[in-house]
């Protein structure tokens, strides 16, 4: 559902700022993942918040509190409940706010941690780069693992064995799994209320489901049946978290830029440049444009 402000306000709700929306992690102003951004939420207590968030109907919906000149309170809902950290929100608000208020470095505190946002010019556009809370990667739990793959109508032989499953965590926890083909990770069929209730119980934001085309170059899916969405076309929250994974795997050696595309195959294709810098307890940084919704 896509609600304008002048939906909003015809409800008879008075605004105190505008709903902007962006779609961040865009390719050239195409694709990307849309977000909600209220750069002044002054006055809105989190029934309010939620309230906003299912009206606009996008994953989410980011809500700014300014407590310094360059330093906000942020806090992030989806249509369905609050969450503790979100990319591509982040990414879409410092981008909004860069337009209005010039490039340089944002603070932004989450309910998951501080995060430093940078701000700068490149190529005409605004690019942004996040930079995630400490990490962490842990093994999942064989049960959880079965019950994930049932739920996604997998089989075990169809992982790949380099890429072995793991929970990651740069804000939120993702489940992290590997597709050994191009063909699987296509395919995304999978039982919505199955896997929502399991994630759920868990507390996984995503799942974030990879196939390695280089060892640098991944293509990802990200199901999000918590936040009422069956798919996530950009998820800056799980790249962070797999940015992170592939370090604590040695799956590339630091410094390094990796890139993930995604929502290729649901028509919506985003790009997030993730750099994976040294130092088990380093934040992850994750990179992208946002581009204005118009109409």
């Amino acid at each position: 559902m896509d609600m304008t402000n002048t939906a909003l306000e015809s409800q008879g709700r008075d605004l105190p700022s505008a709903v902007l929306r962006y779609t961040a992690f865009d390719v050239d102003g195409k694709g990307g993942n849309p977000a909600g951004v209220v750069l002044d939420a002054r006055g809105m207590d989190e029934t309010r918040m939620q309230e906003i968030a299912a009206e606009v109907g996008y994953s989410e919906t980011a809500f700014l509190t300014r407590e310094e000149e360059r330093r906000f309170r942020i806090r992030y809902f989806s249509p369905l409940a609050e969450v503790a950290f979100c990319g591509h929100a982040t990414i879409a608000t410092a981008v909004a706010l860069a337009e209005r208020e010039g490039t340089g470095d944002l603070v932004f505190l989450t309910s998951a941690g501080e995060v430093a946002v940078a701000t700068r010019e490149e190529d005409g556009r605004v690019l942004a780069t996040l930079t995630s809370v400490a990490p962490a990667v842990r093994a999942v739990d064989d049960a959880d693992l079965a019950a994930a793959l049932a739920a996604l109508r997998w089989e075990y032989a169809e992982l790949d064995p380099a890429l072995p499953p793991r929970i990651a965590n740069a804000g939120n926890d993702h489940l992290v799994l590997a597709a050994a083909s191009r063909e699987r990770l296509a395919d995304l069929d999978y039982d919505q209320d199955a896997l929502g209730d399991l994630m759920a119980r868990r507390s996984w934001t995503t799942v974030h489901l990879v196939w390695r085309e280089t060892e640098t170059v991944f293509h990802a899916r990200d199901p999000f049946p918590p936040g009422g969405v069956f798919e996530d076309p950009a998820t800056g929250a799980a790249a962070a978290a797999f940015g992170a994974y592939l370090r604590s795997l040695e799956l590339v050696a630091p410094p390094a830029r990796v890139t993930i595309h995604q929502g290729e195959d649901m028509g919506r294709p985003s790009r997030l440049l993730v750099d994976v810098t040294p130092g088990a307890d380093a934040g992850i940084r994750v990179s992208g444009t946002a581009a204005p919704i118009v109409g």
